[in-house]
């Protein structure tokens, strides 16, 4: 199997099975006109990740690394009226984009953009006494996911559900001695969540479009 294998039958199953999207396309095209690194999920990821709202009933969502809003703008589009995203950005840049793009999909009393280091204003929502969130979605720097992963649970409540993506890192995730600090990151989180005894978690491999990579999944019991 190669690259080129994945991703053609990526392109197969978006064909099949996520219909063409021109809010979606067109924040994509945004996102790469302005230079935004291409690492947002691929469009079957972004409908898993919808499907995994619905199933879960979300009202209520955190997603720890926004890019230019395309996985936000997926998610979104499953909450019910009442529901709320709040995704946190570091770059103003990115954000900007994010705005747009989240405007022009009708979403923006939905998403709130929250620009700056995610640690700084996960801090503050705890002095704002933010509410639980049903569905918590960690895509920023690796590196910190053990402390975002702290976080999320501070903001679960029973039935919460965390994912963390990019966990596989071209298979390196597996190898203790790596000197990527990505990796190092990735491997502390899933540590944490095996060591959690509120959580019941597990993580998949994935190859597609997007390379070879996948996601860690995880309950919160209690």
């Amino acid at each position: 199997m190669s690259q080129t294998q994945w991703t053609a039958v990526d392109r197969y199953f978006t064909e099949t099975l996520v219909p063409s999207d021109a809010v979606l396309d067109a924040a994509l095209q945004s996102n790469a006109e302005v230079g935004l690194p291409t690492i947002d999920v691929a469009p079957n990821q972004g409908k898993f990740l919808q499907l995994l709202v619905q199933l879960r009933g979300a009202r209520r969502i955190l997603e720890i690394g926004t890019l230019g809003g395309y996985s936000s703008i997926w998610m979104a589009r499953a909450l019910p009226a009442d529901g709320r995203l709040t995704t946190l950005e570091f770059s103003p840049k990115h954000a900007e984009v994010a705005r747009a793009n989240i405007a022009r999909a009708g979403l923006a009393k939905v998403v709130e953009i929250r620009v700056g280091p995610a640690l700084e204003t996960l801090a503050k929502m705890e002095t704002e006494g933010t509410e639980p969130f049903d569905l918590i979605f960690m895509d920023a720097d690796k590196p910190n996911n053990p402390n975002y992963l702290t976080w999320a649970l501070k903001f679960s409540r029973p039935g919460t559900l965390l994912i963390g993506d990019n966990i596989v890192r071209e298979g390196e995730i597996a190898d203790a001695s790596s000197t990527d600090e990505n990796v190092q990151g990735q491997r502390r989180f899933l540590e944490m969540m095996a060591a959690e005894p509120r959580l019941s978690a597990t993580a998949l491999q994935t190859v597609g479009s997007k390379g070879y990579d996948g996601f860690a999944m995880a309950l919160v019991l209690g």
